[in-house]
């Protein structure tokens, strides 16, 4: 009995795993609209309030959007992948017909209330609304349109190598920004430890950067990563004890 018991609880948290992934990346599409910013080589869409500086060197490329407050969440979405359509049924003038577009978000849409929600102020709350780089945009819409209905939902993200950790700072303040993440792209919760630490927990400073008050100058780095699906995945060693403020290490690990 107690051995049924045991199997039958297994298979709920299978399925209730399952059908959290499935509510993720795949409960339907959700209505919205998206402008563009950033010039047609996206050169105006560089760093940005996830904090992954230039985009082309770190990865992200043209693929890029900024989030309106409804869906950056404090910079908790950064990272985070969306497949985007252009609305045909709401708008065919501007809509390229079975179009679409997957980008990563990497910047914050700010609200505008000088301007009416429904004529300019496109990121004002509650709307849901990417301002996406040109060139991603085009995949979808026509230059002229300028604004387009679009209907969206999440993706895993498909990034090339591993997470990338960039360290800076000064003693006793690692501020750390982690990008190049797959998966669900967004990370819940950190932890850092020193060669001669054991672990502790990083708080979000700002966008896609965690910080820790602690003295770790000639320590090697280990980090602990969990991101919003709630995938953890540990990263030993992956800065050298040698290592200052200012580099960014490579990891061979992946979501």
């Amino acid at each position: 009995m107690a051995k049924n018991l045991l199997l039958a609880l297994a298979m709920v948290l299978v399925i209730c795993y399952f059908f959290s992934k499935v509510n993720a990346f795949t409960a339907g599409w959700t209505k919205a609209h998206a402008t563009f910013y950033g010039d047609s080589d996206a050169s105006g869409t560089m760093g940005g309030a996830c904090g992954y500086g230039n985009l082309y060197s770190t990865g992200y490329g043209t693929g890029t959007a900024a989030l309106s407050t409804a869906l950056f969440n404090d910079g908790a979405s950064c990272g985070q992948c969306y497949k985007i359509i252009c609305d045909y049924q709401s708008d065919s003038q501007w809509c390229k017909k079975g179009a679409s577009v997957t980008i990563t978000a990497t910047n914050f849409c700010p609200p505008n209330y000088a301007l009416p929600s429904n004529n300019g102020g496109w990121c004002n709350p509650p709307l849901q609304h990417f301002d996406m780089a040109q060139p991603a945009w085009e995949k979808i819409g026509i230059y002229r349109g300028g604004i387009i209905p679009v209907l969206f939902q999440r993706v895993p993200c498909k990034k090339q190598g591993g997470v990338r950790f960039s360290v800076n700072g000064r003693d006793y303040f690692e501020l750390v920004l982690i990008s190049n993440v797959a998966g669900a792209g967004s990370i819940q919760s950190v932890s850092i430890k020193g060669s001669r630490t054991s672990w502790m927990a990083m708080s979000r400073n700002w966008g896609a950067n965690w910080q820790s008050n602690a003295y770790l100058n000639g320590q090697s780095l280990s980090f602990k990563v969990t991101t919003t699906d709630g995938v953890t995945q540990e990263f030993d060693n992956v800065v050298p004890s040698n290592w200052g403020f200012g580099q960014t290490f490579s990891s061979s690990v992946q979501f």
